[in-house]
C-alpha cells in the first residue's frame, strides 16, 4: 500500500474547510468515496472533488465499498463512537474527530473492535502537538516542576450559531433566528462536558498520567445567557490521576466570552508552576519555586521544527500533525500518537462527568481500557464482549 483509500463522512464545515483540502494535499492520502446524511451536502462535496470519487448515500455503502481501507470520521453526533466501531468491525482504519464517543459502551465497542480487527483507530485530537505541550512535557519529566499536585484546563467556545440547523442544508442559524422547525445540533444536544479531548488530551501527554475518578458540577440545565438553548452555559469537572494529581477541567459554549483566548492551561508542582497565556495580547508564564515572580516565556502554538505543508492547516498548524500519525501507523512506520487506549483516556472521563452531574455529583471510577486492566472483567466491558461475539 502506497496510499491510503479514504473516505470522508459526515461533510459539516470542520470537513469542508480543513479535512477535504489537507486529506487532498498530504502525501499518502486518496479520498476515493464521501457521505454525509444531508443529501445536498454530499453533492456540494463532490462540485469540488475529482470525478472519481463516488458520494455514497448511506454509511452502510461507504463500509461496504472495496475502494475504501479507511474511514475519517467527521461526523459530530451522539452516534460518532458507534459509528468508529462499526468500521472498524467492517475492517477499516479509522481516522476520527473528537470527542472519541458519548457513552462508556461505545467506548469499550471501539477498543474491542480495533483489537480484534488488527487496525488502527487514531483519534484526530490536536492540541497535544502544539509545541508548548511537548516544552512542558519536557519541563515535567525532567522533574524541574518537582510532584505535580494540579493541572488545569478550560476550553470557552462561544458559539450559540452552532447550537441550531436548517433542517434541509445542515446550515447553521442563530438561535434569536431559528424557527421551530430548526433542528438541535451535535452541539446543542451534547453535555459541554463531554468536549474536553482539547483540554484533557495534552494535559495528560504532559504529565504521562490518566484519570482514575471523576465529579462534576454544572450551571443551569437551561442557558441564562441565551434561554433558547436547553442546554448549561458552563460545566466543570475535578478528576483524580493515576499519579495522585488533582486535574480541573472546564467547558462551556453557551456562555458569552471574547472572541479568542478559548483554551487556557496551568500545571502546578510542588517546584513551581506553568501558565498559558490568558489573552493574544498576554504572554505564557513560568514560576520556579523559591524566585519572586513568574517569568514570562516565548512558548508558541506553531512548531519550529514543521514543513511548510504544516502552515495554515488548522489549529495552529497542528492538525497536519493528526493526519501524518494516521498515515504513518497505517503505514506500520510509527505507533499512533493518539492510540485507541489514549483517545478512550479523553472519553471516558468526560463522560462520566456528565454520569456524575446527573447523579447530583457523585464521583465516578474511570476504567482503564487496555489490556491486562481489571477493568476489562468490569460488567460494561463483558456485556459489550458478549454482544460482540454474537
Amino acid at each position: 500500500m502506497d496510499r491510503i483509500r479514504i473516505a470522508v463522512v459526515g461533510l459539516g464545515p470542520r470537513a469542508i474547510g480543513t479535512w477535504l483540502p489537507m486529506l487532498t494535499v498530504v502525501p499518502g492520502y486518496v479520498i476515493t468515496a464521501i457521505h454525509d446524511p444531508i443529501a445536498v451536502r454530499t453533492r456540494r462535496a463532490l462540485d469540488a472533488l475529482p470525478a472519481s470519487v463516488r458520494g455514497h448515500d448511506s454509511y452502510a455503502a461507504v463500509l461496504a465499498d472495496p475502494d475504501v481501507d479507511a474511514v475519517a470520521l467527521t461526523v459530530r453526533s451522539e452516534h460518532q463512537g458507534a459509528m468508529a466501531a462499526q468500521a472498524l468491525e467492517a475492517g477499516k482504519h479509522v481516522h476520527a474527530e473528537v470527542p472519541a464517543a458519548h457513552s462508556i459502551e461505545d467506548c469499550w465497542r471501539i477498543v474491542l473492535a480495533a483489537e480484534r480487527a488488527g487496525r488502527v483507530y487514531q483519534l484526530a485530537e490536536q492540541t497535544r502537538y502544539w509545541s508548548f505541550v511537548d516544552d512542558w512535557r519536557r519541563i515535567v519529566a525532567a522533574g524541574e516542576l518537582g510532584d505535580i499536585s494540579l493541572a488545569e484546563a478550560q476550553y470557552f467556545h462561544y458559539l450559540p450559531e452552532g447550537m441550531f440547523a436548517d433542517p434541509v442544508t445542515g446550515d447553521p442559524v442563530h438561535p434569536s433566528a431559528a424557527s421551530a422547525d430548526a433542528r438541535r445540533t451535535w452541539s446543542h444536544r451534547m453535555p459541554p462536558i463531554h468536549y474536553l479531548p482539547h483540554s484533557l488530551s495534552p494535559m495528560l501527554k504532559v504529565l504521562d498520567d490518566r484519570v482514575t475518578e471523576v465529579v462534576a458540577m454544572s450551571t443551569a440545565p437551561v442557558s441564562r445567557a441565551h434561554p433558547e438553548i436547553a442546554q448549561p452555559d458552563l460545566q466543570t469537572a475535578l478528576m483524580k490521576t493515576a499519579r495522585g494529581a488533582i486535574l480541573r477541567m472546564s467547558t462551556s459554549f453557551a456562555q458569552p466570552h471574547p472572541e479568542t483566548g478559548w483554551h487556557w492551561y496551568q500545571v502546578i508542582g510542588t517546584g513551581g508552576r506553568l501558565e498559558w497565556r490568558r489573552t493574544e495580547t498576554d504572554q505564557p508564564r513560568r514560576w520556579t519555586a523559591g524566585t519572586p515572580a513568574p517569568v514570562d516565556q516565548s512558548w508558541t502554538y506553531e512548531r519550529a521544527d514543521a514543513p511548510p505543508e504544516a502552515s495554515g492547516s488548522g489549529h495552529g498548524d497542528a492538525d497536519y500533525y493528526t493526519h501524518i500519525a494516521f498515515r504513518d501507523s497505517v503505514f506500520g512506520v510509527a505507533e499512533p500518537e493518539m492510540d485507541v487506549y489514549r483517545a478512550m483516556d479523553t472519553a471516558a472521563p468526560a463522560i462520566l462527568a456528565a454520569t456524575s452531574i446527573a447523579a447530583g455529583s457523585q464521583p465516578q471510577a474511570v476504567p482503564d481500557f487496555r489490556p491486562g486492566s481489571p477493568d476489562r472483567q468490569s460488567p460494561d466491558a463483558l456485556r459489550v464482549s458478549g454482544v460482540r461475539d454474537r
